[in-house]
């Protein structure tokens, strides 16, 4: 029998054997047995070298405090999910799946930096002057700024300011970091000039930030948060098959459930009569003339 393979499938990630696994060159098990941890692991595999121990404290910092959020919209679709008991994996994949452009942006946050800091290498511009350019694109576009608010935070994220004093602490702070402190000055500044209300800088802002100054790639960035992010949402799934009622909407529980009908408030039209299929063609015509259908239409 031929074992040539028809085509070949290349890779410079890793490959195995029935003797090792093998990361970038590194074999997997040595790493382990010379005491490199997840997080030096994850710069092998994400930038292909080991980090310095700053870098190294660095992210398991910001994985640290990113890994729990409470009822967020990650957390309730992997609570959501399970409540229909499924297998597991299905509840933290559909978890994973919800770090779009507001939940967890840490792609969108760290290409904006990318482009600007090019605009001010390209404009000869400082990084405070590109920030000021932003910050005002943004604003007079009426487009968030990536990175600046959060919706349960209203005052400021508590994780934010600790991830960036870290990374000052740990003597890491470089371009990004820098970026980020001037759009932070200037979106403030802007908003107080206008008489608005103070919003704070968001954990992908600071997080984000972090992960960019020692050299992951904004979607490595992204990946990371959600991979992190996906260990708590096993942890919610986990506890509603454990402790919650498959189906969550038992009228028995103390406490209101995810789908329970208390919390169903119906705002559509008035209970109708349905007509009779005689009546079908003139009720169909009037209620198209009289419009109100438009209303409700999604």
């Amino acid at each position: 029998m031929d074992r040539e393979p028809p085509l070949e499938r290349k890779t410079s990630i890793s490959y195995k054997t029935e003797e090792k696994t093998v990361l970038r060159g590194y074999d997997l098990s040595e790493l382990a047995e010379e005491g490199y941890s997840f997080y030096d692991a994850m710069f092998v595999l994400f930038q292909d070298r080991l980090p310095t121990e700053p870098e190294e404290k660095m992210l398991k910092y910001e994985m640290g405090v990113f890994l729990e959020h409470s009822m967020s919209p990650s957390a309730v679709g992997a609570i959501g999910v399970s409540i229909g008991r499924p297998n597991l994996p299905c509840a933290i994949a559909a978890s994973i799946t919800t770090f779009g452009g507001v939940h967890g942006p840490g792609a969108a946050h760290g290409y904006m930096m990318k482009k600007y800091l090019k605009r001010a290498h390209d404009e000869g511009k400082t990084v405070d002057e590109m920030a000021k350019i932003l910050v005002d694109e943004y604003l007079d576009n009426k487009k968030p700024v990536m990175g600046m608010g959060q919706p349960q935070h209203i005052d400021s994220d508590p994780r934010a300011e600790p991830i960036h004093l870290k990374q000052e602490e740990l003597e890491l702070n470089g371009v990004y970091l820098q970026m980020q402190r001037a759009i932070e000055k200037h979106f403030h500044a802007r908003r107080k000039a206008e008489g608005r209300s103070y919003v704070g800088v968001n954990v992908v802002g600071a997080g984000n930030t972090a992960l960019c100054d020692i050299g992951f790639a904004p979607n490595a960035a992204w990946c990371i948060g959600s991979v992190c992010r996906g260990f708590s949402c096993a942890a919610h799934a986990l506890f509603n098959m454990k402790r919650g009622r498959a189906w969550g909407a038992s009228r028995r529980e103390p406490m209101v459930q995810v789908i329970d009908l208390s919390m169903i408030k119906y705002v559509g039209p008035e209970d109708r009569v349905v007509p009779k299929q005689e009546d079908r063609q003139e009720y169909a015509k009037k209620q198209k003339e009289e419009g109100e259908y438009k209303q409700w239409v999604i």
